[in-house]
């Protein structure tokens, strides 16, 4: 895999390869997505990439019905409330994802545990697409 540093812009990058990418401390073998260039459990920074498999369950969520600005030009609002939660992968790592694929107009649906696997949204950002990392719930479509 070819060397690159472990900033938000190489984050961005492996996204739009479609890959979920994170750092693994070499020295405690500590893992973070999104990477990070030093280890903040050793202090250590000899880390290296590593690709995640991209399943996890979800350990905590929130649905937004008010949204950013950016969130109302995708369509969403009081009407159509969009998910965001944290994801615990297979990996140990946590992040926090749009979370795809649930009733976020019944949140009572959405559960702690419930597996999910990685989602790579193309949205228009207004100068451009960009990817955002999402997850779905899995065996969904």
């Amino acid at each position: 895999m070819e060397p690159r540093p472990f900033t938000d812009h190489s984050f961005q990058a492996y996204l739009r390869e479609g890959k979920l990418m994170g750092s693994r401390c070499l020295a405690c073998q500590a893992v973070f997505v999104p990477p990070r260039a030093l280890c903040p459990q050793c202090d250590q920074s000899n880390m290296e990439w590593e690709l995640m498999e991209g399943r996890g369950k979800l350990v905590a969520f929130t649905c937004i019905a008010i949204g950013t600005p950016a969130m109302l030009k995708l369509g969403y609002g009081r009407e159509n409330p969009y998910c965001t939660g944290v994801v615990e992968l297979e990996e140990k790592a946590r992040v926090v994802a749009r979370i795809e694929g649930v009733d976020t107009r019944n949140p009572g649906t959405i559960s702690v545990g419930m597996p999910l696997q990685v989602d790579f949204l193309q949205e228009d950002s207004g100068s451009g697409s960009r990817t955002v990392l999402a997850f779905k719930p899995l065996h969904a479509g």
